[in-house]
């Protein structure tokens, strides 16, 4: 069964990404042509990059590092729910991202975002990472405006309009991801074979 995580790409006290997350996970949870779960940057705390070697090497040495390595190994694509943080995403959401490289290659992946323009700005910056690290990513979104969709800006309160985006978004996902199962399969048996060179 393809795998998909919906990552919460804020940490901070009070975040509303958290409870934007866990509406898009309600919605998918309906569908039979995906798992869905629901990964959470508060779980897997990760310092400022601090590997002294490239992600590309998969030479880890933190604890840290290899745990998040692990989980974001098991996905075949991502939902990326992000704030927009002065025309960006979130430096916890960035950091993450740059912590692994191979673990991100031939997914697809998808994005919300919320913020005043609906968090579009810190969307079109991850697509550019997203690119660099080897993932697909569809051009369904949803974007979220803290002043039609939150209560004093702070309690989430969707509107109906938003759920044929989220279908949308999905479909397109769920779709990409399995197209690209193959490319990333390949590269995982071809990691786990014994390398000649060290016999």
């Amino acid at each position: 069964m393809t795998k998909i995580a919906i990552i919460i790409g804020s940490t901070r006290p009070g975040r509303n990404g958290e409870a934007v997350a866990k509406w898009v996970q309600e919605i998918a949870s309906r569908r039979s042509d995906a798992e869905f779960e629901l990964v959470d940057l508060l779980d897997y705390p990760l310092p400022h990059f601090d590997e002294p070697g490239s992600p590309a090497r998969d030479a880890y040495q933190m604890d840290h590092t290899k745990a998040w390595s692990a989980k974001i190994a098991e996905f075949d694509g991502y939902v990326f729910v992000t704030p927009e943080y002065n025309h960006s995403t979130s430096g916890v959401l960035k950091n993450a991202l740059d912590y692994l490289y191979n673990e991100w290659n031939n997914k697809a992946a998808a994005f919300v975002s919320y913020g005043g323009v609906g968090g579009a700005r810190a969307v079109e910056h991850l697509r550019l990472v997203a690119s660099e690290l080897q993932m697909a990513t569809v051009r369904g979104q949803v974007a979220i405006s803290l002043m039609t969709e939150f209560e004093n800006y702070t309690t989430f309160a969707p509107h109906d309009y938003l759920l044929p985006l989220v279908d949308t978004m999905l479909d397109q996902l769920v779709s990409w991801a399995k197209v690209m199962e193959p490319l990333h399969a390949s590269e995982e048996v071809a990691d786990d074979e014994p390398d000649e060179d060290a016999a």
